[in-house]
């Protein structure tokens, strides 16, 4: 459930809605849901391959693979953590690209 409320109502309507939709024009209701499945999108996938990255670099970091000589350099880890920490900003960035196609 969500409260949505427009920016010229009043204000207990407005402190009150998780929504609060700065345009007159009812269709930005349309534009507020379909953004929040993008958002809901690409909180999935950054989850994903945060699990996968985890998966695949904590045994690395941890020298459970040392016998087979496969060891991590804790500056590469560092670096890869980081990297890891960038893409999932950037995948959150492709956001400010929403457009509501003409239709939806």
């Amino acid at each position: 459930d969500v409260g949505m409320a427009i920016g010229v109502g009043t204000d207990i309507a407005i402190e009150a809605a998780d929504v609060v939709l700065m345009s007159h024009d009812l269709m930005t209701v349309n534009t507020a849901l379909l953004l929040s499945k993008k958002v809901v999108q690409n909180m999935k996938t950054n989850l994903f391959w945060a699990f996968i990255y985890n998966l695949i670099a904590i045994p690395i970091a941890a020298g459970l693979l040392y016998g087979y000589g496969i060891l991590l350099n804790p500056m590469i880890a560092a670096l890869a953590m980081a990297f890891s920490s960038i893409s999932v900003v950037l995948n959150a960035l492709r956001l400010r690209t929403f457009k509501v196609q003409k239709g939806d």
